[in-house]
C-alpha cells in the first residue's frame, strides 16, 4: 500500500507540474500576441478638403509622390501603398524571439463624397509586428503630416475645377471671408453671393473655407459692361 501511495504522490506532483507549465505557457504567448506579433492591425484617421473627390484624389497622389511615398491606384480608385519597412531596432535578441517578421506599414486610403462638392479622404495605417505603443506614430497625419500637405497643394497649385475655366476669374478667399464678403469685395454688391455660389456648387454663403478658389462670371465684376 505504500508503494501505491507514493507512486499516486509521484504521478499527482508530475500532472501539477504539467499543467502549471501548460498555463504558464500561455499567458507569455497570450502578453507577446497582443503587443508584438498579430499579423494584422489597422488605425483610421479621416480629413474633409472642399473639392470633388477626383481633384482630391489627384491632391493626395501629389502629396505622396512629393514625400517619395510609392503607391498603386486600384481599380476603385483607392489608393495602396507599398509596404515601407518600420524604423524599429530589431537588433536586439528579444525582439527577433518574439517577432520572427520585420516590422512594416503601408497606407489604404479611398475618397469618399460629401455634401455639396466637398469630399472626405480616409486613411487606415495598415501596420505588422509594430507594438501598440507605436501606432500612433506611423500614422499618415503624424508621419507625414498628409493631410496639412494636401491642403497646402490645394492652395498653391488647386486642381482643375468642374466649373468654367473662361469667362470669369478665380478668387482666393481670404480668411473670415465668406461668400457674400467676397461678393461685395469683388462685384460690389453683397446680394450677388447666390449667384457665385449657384456657379461653384455651393449650398450657402458659408459652405466655404479659407483659401479656397472661387469662380465669379465677368459679367458680376466691378465694372463689366450691364
Amino acid at each position: 500500500m505504500a508503494f501505491s501511495r507514493n507512486t499516486l504522490l509521484r504521478w499527482l506532483f508530475a500532472v501539477t507540474v504539467s499543467i502549471g507549465s501548460a498555463l504558464a505557457g500561455c499567458y507569455v504567448g497570450k502578453a507577446y500576441t497582443d503587443h508584438y506579433s498579430a499579423a494584422d492591425t489597422a488605425l483610421g484617421e479621416e480629413h474633409t478638403i472642399n473639392y470633388p473627390p477626383a481633384d482630391a484624389l489627384q491632391l493626395t497622389e501629389d502629396a505622396l509622390r512629393g514625400d517619395g511615398i510609392l503607391f498603386e491606384l486600384q481599380p476603385d480608385h483607392s489608393i495602396i501603398t507599398l509596404w515601407r519597412d518600420a524604423d524599429i531596432n530589431t537588433n536586439t535578441g528579444w525582439f527577433h524571439a518574439i517577432v520572427p517578421q520585420e516590422p512594416r506599414y503601408r497606407y489604404e486610403i479611398q475618397v469618399v463624397p460629401e455634401d455639396g462638392h466637398k469630399s472626405k479622404i480616409l486613411v487606415n495605417v495598415r501596420t505588422e509586428s509594430i507594438p501598440d505603443d507605436m501606432l500612433a506614430s506611423y500614422k499618415a497625419s503624424a508621419r507625414f503630416d498628409l493631410f496639412k500637405e494636401i491642403d497646402e497643394l490645394a492652395v498653391k497649385f488647386p486642381p482643375a475645377s468642374q466649373h468654367p475655366t473662361t469667362g470669369g476669374v478665380n478668387f482666393t478667399l481670404l480668411p473670415d471671408e465668406d461668400l457674400k464678403a467676397l461678393s461685395k469685395r469683388v462685384t460690389g454688391s453683397e446680394s450677388n453671393w447666390q449667384e457665385i455660389a449657384k456657379d461653384n456648387g455651393l449650398s450657402s454663403a458659408s459652405d466655404v473655407s479659407p483659401f479656397e478658389n472661387i469662380w465669379v462670371r465677368n459679367s458680376l465684376l466691378k465694372g463689366a459692361s450691364p
